[in-house]
């Protein structure tokens, strides 16, 4: 990859749709808090705001990645560029004079607890640096040591004087179904620079140095997520966001009263029953793994773009043993249940979702907001039945989340979700989440046909869920 000399590095500002207040009246700390999602927040555009000229984006332009206004049929896909790996560096990119390359194990103690410190303090913040995410070091071993995971890939860049890490990238393998077709890819994750370094472009040289280790791998795609428009989005999706906890969420000001209600009225409106209702519903156990890995496999076939996990990976992502019980419930990271028939004992249904904390940094009362997100479900309903079957689903996940003491639950407009975020109170944000394929060109999957009504009738396009 070329780099260019004239782009910069942004994180998210005001100016970003995706730090605008939802129609929910949460205001923008709590969309900050929705920016978890947020895989590349410094990406090296002129204008992290949007596409206004294909020439401003002039290291995309030298990127294996569709360009804006690109003709011709992409619908069956494909790769962009045919990698020779004999022209492929074998020696890391070089770096401005007082920094070197670092690798993280994610493993070792005091090497995640300072990655923990880079991104705590430099990866997303709302403008008044009120609220800021918090990855804790729990979240963070999870999310870089899926099955084949390598060290070589989470890449950081330290001070060669003080050593302190300063900059980070990461990567996982996965492997994605498109259009059924399987491709094997690195999921891009983390990339964050030190705030006094933004005008350094270690951005693109991060970018560059991982694309060179995953093709030195045989990994020539990848999967990546912004809220930063780019070229070229294979789908974009709006978030959805459904209070828990109302009246914490409006006492450290992640939203407000709205006109002509009452605080006994929020409330009331976000009342969940105290109990699940699904019968059967338990949490998985690991003897479900063989039972939810073919229901998920099977039910992910609905989508466009999905996962193929194996059994390891689904091990991994939805029954991390190290996250119970010894971490204890202030600590864990993902929650899942299942449905077990009554007389069958038949696996059914499976839904999901996983946790991130953000510091509320100027409350005396309240210090942490902790946030679920929706993962993945599954079920085997019939299709005439299947939005009544998820409705229940969700709203037992909503009741799981309310009482391990989350104050709020998000959701990205993918998959089925249209058939439950309005009947169980999700309220449209601003923030949408663009999903990116690196060297591979496809048509784009129609998530939302660019309105903002739901549509119950069809299914998302996009079936993948980054974290």
């Amino acid at each position: 990859m070329e780099e260019s000399n004239t782009t910069q590095n942004h994180l998210p500002t005001s100016n970003d749709p995706s730090l605008s207040k939802s129609n929910l009246n949460l205001d923008k700390a709590t969309v900050s808090e929705l920016l978890t999602k947020l895989r590349i927040a410094e990406l090296p555009s002129d204008d992290s705001r949007g596409p206004k000229d294909v020439e401003s984006y002039k290291f995309w332009k030298t990127q294996p990645v569709p360009q804006f206004n690109e003709e011709g049929d992409k619908s069956r896909g494909g790769a962009i560029r045919m990698i020779n790996l004999d022209e492929v560096p074998k020696d890391p990119y070089p770096l401005l004079d007082g920094f070197e390359w670092a690798t993280i194990d994610p493993e070792n103690e005091t090497e995640v607890g300072e990655l923990y410190e880079l991104l705590s303090k430099h990866y997303v913040e709302d403008d008044d640096s009120t609220f800021r995410l918090t990855y804790s070091p729990v979240f963070l071993r999870w999310a870089l040591t899926s099955p084949g995971w390598q060290k070589q890939w989470h890449i950081g860049v330290r001070a060669s004087t003080s050593q302190k890490l300063v900059a980070f990238i990461s990567g996982v393998p996965a492997n994605i179904s498109i259009h059924a077709q399987t491709v094997k890819v690195i999921e891009i994750n983390f990339l964050c620079i030190h705030k006094r370094l933004r005008s350094k472009r270690l951005a693109p040289l991060l970018i560059r140095e991982i694309t060179r280790r995953c093709y030195l791998q045989g990994i020539y795609q990848a999967i990546y997520t912004a809220a930063a428009v780019l070229p070229t989005p294979v789908a974009s999706c709006r978030y959805y966001h459904r209070p828990l906890n109302w009246l914490k969420l409006y006492e450290t000001g992640f939203s407000h009263l709205p006109a002509n209600s009452t605080k006994a009225r929020q409330i009331a409106k976000y009342h969940l029953p105290s109990t699940t209702q699904t019968p059967g519903l338990r949490p998985m156990q690991a003897d479900d793994l063989g039972a939810v890995h073919e229901l998920l496999e099977r039910y992910l076939q609905r989508f466009d773009i999905s996962p193929t996990f194996s059994i390891d990976e689904l091990r991994h992502w939805l029954f991390l043993e190290a996250d119970r019980p010894k971490e204890g419930a202030s600590k864990r990271v993902v929650w899942a249940f299942v449905v077990e028939h009554p007389e069958t004992q038949e696996i059914t249904d499976v839904v999901s979702f996983y946790a991130i904390e953000s510091a509320a940094l100027s409350h005396s009362q309240h210090n942490v907001i902790r946030t679920a997100y929706l993962y993945y479900y599954a079920s085997t309903e019939s299709t005439q039945n299947l939005q009544q079957r998820l409705q229940g689903l969700i709203n037992d996940a909503l009741i799981s989340a309310k009482k391990a003491q989350f104050d709020v639950f998000n959701a990205l407009r993918l998959q089925d979700n249209d058939l439950f975020l309005e009947k169980l109170r999700f309220g449209r944000g601003d923030g949408q989440l663009n999903y990116y394929l690196f060297n591979y060109r496809v048509n784009p999957v129609a998530n939302e046909n660019h309105s903002d009504c739901l549509d119950s009738q069809r299914p998302g396009g996009m079936g993948v869920i980054m974290l």
